[in-house]
């Protein structure tokens, strides 16, 4: 995007259509003076929406986001800690209160105006814009690989530089010294000429009176001291200890335990209950039937059936009650559906075209395919998935006198609240909710049913309750990653290159770019057709990446064999327009010593995606014997343009590469007479630690914008798996998971 000049911002009107004179009147200033009592306490001042000093000299980061156990505190922590010359080891984070002075105006920044070069007199007035307009969404939410790269990069790092120009500017007048010659360091102002020196914290009173500069100067990557550095994460010596507080060790005076059952076919209702034996039991206090709810958030809206729990003094009783409840469910339209009849309408409608939507269309295909020495055809599939993250969802909730507390772990505090108090009829400002430490989130942690439930349940029952859900109805009441079938051509001239690529598949969300392939190939015809189900979907570890991941690196192998080509060769001479792409996937081959031969029965696989501003290529070596599989090796490359936290990203690429190989090897929520099959880990389970390959990560700073490093790690897995396998066994997986696949050589 082209640099703004106050010819075109007055033109523009700001974003869109808000006019000047609105920008002009809510150019933020500081709010440090309107926050303040929603986050601090005696001894600290709040010097930026983001940042407060107390006076110890220790700094806080105010972060906007959820920790699920990615490390965004620290690496956000790390951001603002090295613009400001700040002492990490006087560093904390907390997270930002859920109240709408608190939406997360700097990840709207990003996601809007990234890449955008604005002069500085424009910026205050943006950014008032982009604080209403973030205020107005709920924009509170950790998910998309987004934290880093928008919040961290246009809201910590900003707040940190200008926090100490802030500080420097107090020093120079308390001392009657010149600006320029003040100091800061290590958390400490000094002037060198005077030999004067103080702590931050003797400044923050006189600095919180400042209006932080909307354009302060930030570091370039070789000033860097703490970005980039191994550096002690501040959450785990309580997640180590056990002093870590998440939703579930929640405890409040009173408190009843609940748990919840909906109806097995997604659709369906309550048609009669019998709980007489359920109120026998010791310490059953009620059965409650909770109404069917429409909800609409940032990240999606949802409908949730009539669900059915029981409340008890205990969890255990909660779950024995539940157990012995006798529910008859209405009969629906899709008691009959199965995932063979769902994958049967994906294939007729592709088969059919219904309503095709294109996605990408370049060059002449149809000429192409006419035209070649081969055309290669093949058809892939997933299935759905489910999250099942470590922590099941829970919540507490407390309703009394017309208002509600809630403590819970959710990934959009903002978009919860709001939910709880509509499901309530209650003002949003009568809703306090206390966002936990999470274990996992995924994007389960998006939609707030649990947490619209609970607040349900306490208002029925007129006590604090904390409703768990059981691993299984976690897993049979999910919004699941969806099925989806997809079916390629691709056409070969004589000399074995790749003239043409033709691919439709069933279903879409998002990103858009999902299915789009980075390989150089005249003619392009990528598109989609609707074909919706009953079953309800969601947003899982990388989206719509997952899936295309698999599908498109799957078949350029597939193409790679036909032409009788190396399959690293193959992407490699077709990747030379992009060299970021290209260095990745060399850089993966070298340390996998892709040419290295392996013994028989032995394979590797190659695989290359970019998604959340990242680029990951991953090589996975196998062994496969008499039809038995041994994932041995993964060696994974990232280009997240820098890496912030590199152990921190490391972890995310380890983390994202076992999500996605559990699912590859073994993930699958099946659909049968309209319900799901699965129910807990015995049935759909994940890699064990004995199971888990050795795992290299290497990452490529190449200074570029930054990308994520959450959900980057998993789209690859799959396909090199697969690969992996052919390289093997000459055997092409076509539909995962892999553990429905025979594997003999």
């Amino acid at each position: 995007m082209g640099k703004w000049t106050r010819r075109g911002f007055i033109s523009a009107g700001v974003i869109a259509g808000g006019g000047l004179v609105v920008g002009v009147a809510i150019r933020p200033g500081n709010r440090a003076s309107q926050l303040t009592k929603h986050v601090t306490d005696d001894g600290e001042t709040l010097l930026h929406t983001w940042v407060k000093l107390d006076s110890n000299n220790v700094v806080t980061a105010i972060v906007p986001h959820s920790e699920m156990g990615q490390g965004a505190g620290t690496a956000l922590a790390q951001m603002l800690a090295d613009e400001l010359d700040a002492d990490w080891n006087l560093v904390r984070f907390e997270e930002a209160p859920a109240i709408s002075e608190f939406a997360n105006h700097s990840m709207a920044k990003g996601m809007l105006l990234a890449g955008v070069d604005m002069p500085d007199f424009v910026v205050p007035t943006v950014d008032g814009v982009l604080i209403r307009t973030a205020q107005a969404l709920d924009l509170q939410i950790t998910g998309g690989s987004l934290s880093v790269r928008t919040t961290g990069a246009f809201g910590m790092r900003v707040a940190g530089a200008a926090v100490k120009d802030m500080l420097r500017n107090a020093a120079a007048e308390a001392w009657q010294v010149p600006v320029e010659e003040v100091v800061a360091s290590n958390s400490q102002m000094t002037h060198k000429a005077t030999g004067q020196s103080a702590p931050y914290s003797a400044f923050a009173a006189a600095a919180a009176t400042m209006t932080p500069p909307a354009s302060p100067t930030l570091k370039t990557p070789d000033e860097f001291k703490i970005m980039g550095r191994h550096v002690q994460r501040h959450d785990l010596p309580s997640k180590v200890d056990g002093s870590a507080i998440f939703a579930l060790d929640v405890r409040v005076p009173n408190m009843l335990y609940a748990t919840v059952k909906r109806a097995p076919t997604f659709g369906g209702d309550v048609e009669r209950i019998d709980d007489t034996l359920t109120r026998s039991i010791k310490g059953v206090v009620d059965v409650v039937r909770l109404p069917a709810a429409d909800v609409s958030a940032l990240l999606g809206s949802f409908s949730s059936t009539e669900s059915v729990a029981v409340v008890a003094d205990g969890y255990w009783q909660a779950k024995t009650g539940m157990d012995a409840l006798n529910i008859e469910w209405r009969a629906t339209d899709n008691d009959a559906v199965s995932s063979e009849t769902i994958y049967a309408q994906f294939d007729r409608d592709i088969s059919a075209a219904v309503d095709r939507q294109p996605d990408l269309s370049e060059g002449d295909v149809a000429g192409s395919m006419a035209s070649a020495a081969e055309v290669i055809e093949a058809d892939y599939r997933v299935p759905y998935l489910a999250h099942t993250c470590m922590e099941p969802l829970n919540a507490t909730a407390s309703v009394k006198d017309g208002f509600c507390e809630m403590w819970i772990g959710c990934q959009s505090p903002l978009s919860f609240r709001q939910a709880v108090a509509d499901s309530l009829g209650f003002e949003v400002d009568n809703v306090t909710l206390h966002n936990c430490f999470m274990g996992g989130g995924f994007g389960r942690k998006s939609l707030p049913d649990y947490a619209v439930q609970a607040a349900q349940l306490a208002a029925k029952v007129g006590r604090p309750v904390q409703l768990i859900w059981s691993r299984e109805e976690d897993v049979q009441q999910d919004f699941y990653r969806p099925a989806v079938h997809s079916r390629f051509r691709g056409a070969l001239d004589s000399a074995g290159n790749l003239t043409a690529w033709e691919n439709t598949y069933a279903g879409k969300m998002e990103p858009v770019e999902a299915p789009v392939i980075p390989y150089t190939v005249a003619a392009k015809d990528i598109g989609h057709v609707a074909s919706p189900t009953h079953v309800p979907l969601g947003a899982w570890r990388s989206v719509d990446h997952s899936q295309h991941g698999f599908f498109t690196e799957s078949f350029i192998d597939e193409v790679a064999a036909a032409a009788g080509q190396d399959a690293y060769a193959y992407r490699a001479a077709r990747l030379k327009h992009l060299p970021r792409q290209l260095a990745v996937l060399t850089k993966a081959a070298t340390e996998a010593q892709w040419h290295k031969p392996l013994a028989p029965g032995r394979g590797r696989g190659i695989a290359l995606q970019e998604s959340f501003g990242s680029i990951v290529a991953e090589v996975v070596e196998v062994t496969v014997d008499d039809g038995n599989l041994s994932v041995d090796r993964v060696v994974a490359v990232i280009d997240a343009g820098y890496a912030i936290s590199p152990d921190g990203m490391k972890a995310q690429i380890e983390s994202g590469i076992i999500y996605g190989l559990s699912a590859a090897l073994y993930g699958e929520i099946t659909i049968k007479d309209g319900a799901v099959a699965e129910s807990n880990f015995h049935d759909y389970p994940s890699v064990r630690m004995s199971k888990a390959p050795a795992i290299e990560t290497h990452i490529i700073n190449s200074g570029e914008a930054m990308g994520g490093a959450g959900e980057p790690g998993t789209p690859p897995i799959a396909p090199a798996l697969a690969n992996a396998i052919f390289n093997a066994t000459g055997n092409r997986i076509r539909q995962l998971p892999i553990k429905n696949s025979a594997l003999n050589v």
